[in-house]
């Protein structure tokens, strides 16, 4: 195989703060996400999801997130993102500074019938002021989109639901576009369809791969995309993150194991991986379990 066709470099978008943590039962205080982040930042990420500007009432997690936005460190030339799905969740994340602005469709008409009760189309539609009033403010603007490789409620998602979505989000002014693997079904070739599918409506410079893995394949499928061209990864520091559909189930891939893949393979990141490591005991030890596979190995090796 030729290794010289995969990217040289990455971009690794850290979710753990805002999708990792979103899903935990236990009250996380802000001064524990602040410090989370600041240590994320202090590792270098180039981009850091942490915050979500959605009603308490859904999400509660996430009430302290002006909170947070107000006490971090920035780190300069670290893009800060929070979700914002509509004009009032806009409205305090542009209050709260932050850098980009994440919206969401699925790619699975049962999915968004069941958690929104609309189809994948009109999902869309109602991002359009919250796109039209980013563009206005100069900040980024970033989609994703969920269950692109499998739903839990209709199985098998066709690649031309995905370009469709994608084509839709670009519509919208979207500077790049997640596809995500949000139930972590997916193996390598459903990663190359999928992709190849987006990449057909999407500059592949602006798409990134968000895999899930809860069938332990989304280094295996990070490695399909990086073969394919795909140059920007979301993870989540020690794993966090919860998938609610299946019982038991990981969610997020862990940061640490992306960043010990991409080294393995002499692809840059600009991340210090020790760093990320300490970041990932911290917040497992914080919620009281282990951290990631590489994490918990790297931590061991160093007498930690």
């Amino acid at each position: 195989m030729n290794h010289a066709t995969l990217p040289q470099r990455v971009k690794i978008v850290e979710v753990g703060p805002r999708d990792g943590l979103q899903n935990e039962k236990q009250t996380i205080p802000a001064e524990v996400k602040i410090r989370l982040v600041d240590m994320l930042s202090d590792a270098g990420f180039p981009n850091i999801e942490a915050a979500s500007f959605v009603s308490p009432k859904w999400v509660p997690q996430m009430a302290t997130s002006a909170e947070v936005m107000a006490g971090i460190t920035r780190r300069p030339g670290t893009v800060y993102s929070a979700l914002a799905p509509n004009m009032k969740g806009f409205d305090a994340a542009l209050a709260a500074g932050v850098d980009e602005v994440v919206i969401f469709g699925a790619a699975s008409e049962a999915f968004s019938q069941k958690n929104i009760n609309c189809s994948i189309a009109e999902s869309i539609e109602r991002f359009r002021d919250v796109a039209e009033a980013t563009k206005r403010h100069g900040l980024k603007l970033r989609a994703a989109v969920s269950c692109a490789l499998g739903c839990p409620y209709q199985g098998e998602v066709p690649v031309a639901a995905v370009r469709d979505v994608v084509a839709r989000l670009r519509a919208l002014g979207c500077d790049e576009i997640d596809i995500a693997d949000t139930i972590g079904v997916a193996t390598p070739r459903k990663v190359y369809a999928a992709m190849e599918a987006a990449m057909r409506e999407f500059p592949v410079e602006g798409l990134s791969g968000h895999f899930h893995d809860t069938y332990g394949q989304a280094v295996a499928n990070i490695y399909a995309a990086l073969e394919v061209g795909i140059s920007i990864f979301h993870s989540s520091v020690a794993g966090l993150g919860g998938c609610p559909y299946a019982k038991g189930a990981t969610g997020n891939v862990a940061t640490e194991d992306v960043l010990y893949l991409m080294q393995g393979l002499g692809i840059e990141t600009g991340i210090n991986l020790d760093k990320v490591v300490d970041a990932g005991q911290f917040i497992a030890g914080h919620l009281g379990r282990p951290a990631s596979r590489a994490g918990n190995a790297i931590a061991a090796k160093r007498g930690a």
